[in-house]
């Protein structure tokens, strides 16, 4: 799984034990997955270009840094915009599209119903966000899609993976680099991540 970044860090583990008991409330739900949120995005952007840029403080001038690189992120409707604000305060100058896909609870397939994406994709940085990466079927068909559109440089954020789900993304995509905290044992016979954390959509929604 060379294409697989995990992140580790003790205040993601600790947030993850959280997500994951059946007993935490929605709201509080909403708000630790927004503090992994940050660090992911504070992650998944460590090697972003920068540009220099001269600032005056109310001392002195002074040289500074700007994002040379035009980033856009593009959360998996419904459950990715759980991340998608915690990515936002970390990286204000994004700009946001949409890709609407749900899984067929029969057939375990994705099904697209809706897209939206800023424009100049091609030159852009593209974050796609997923809290799960379980059967990797959403998610290879999303990936398909921003290709299609024109974008390039793509990375595939997601809070936790099945093996079975980095496998496929790995052998649809191997040019997608995946970023995700923990990498779960398996699927079971519904497509869920074991242990995982339910519908990651209806905790945050409160529609389970």
């Amino acid at each position: 799984m060379k294409n697989l970044t995990l992140i580790e860090h003790p205040l993601i583990k600790r947030d993850i034990t959280i997500l994951r008991d059946r007993d935490t409330p929605d709201p509080v739900f909403r708000v630790v997955l927004k503090r992994i949120a940050m660090i992911l995005a504070a992650e998944v952007s460590r090697d972003l270009r920068l540009k220099s840029l001269n600032v005056k403080t109310p001392l002195e001038r002074t040289s500074g840094h700007a994002l040379a690189q035009d980033v856009v992120i593009v959360p998996v409707l419904r459950a990715g915009l759980g991340l998608l604000e915690g990515f936002l305060d970390v990286i204000p100058e994004a700009r946001v599209g949409h890709i609407g896909i749900y899984r067929n609870e029969q057939t375990l397939q994705p099904v697209d119903y809706y897209s939206k994406f800023p424009r100049g994709l091609r030159k852009s940085v593209v974050m796609l966000l997923d809290p799960m990466l379980a059967t990797g079927g959403s998610g290879s068909a999303a990936l398909s899609f921003l290709k299609e559109k024109g974008a390039r440089a793509i990375r595939f954020v997601t809070l936790l993976a099945a093996p079975e789900g980095v496998r496929l993304i790995t052998r649809n995509h191997p040019d997608i680099p995946i970023f995700t905290t923990v990498l779960d044992r398996r699927l079971n016979n519904r497509g869920y991540i074991l242990p995982g954390l339910g519908d990651a959509g209806d905790r945050i929604f409160g529609t389970d």
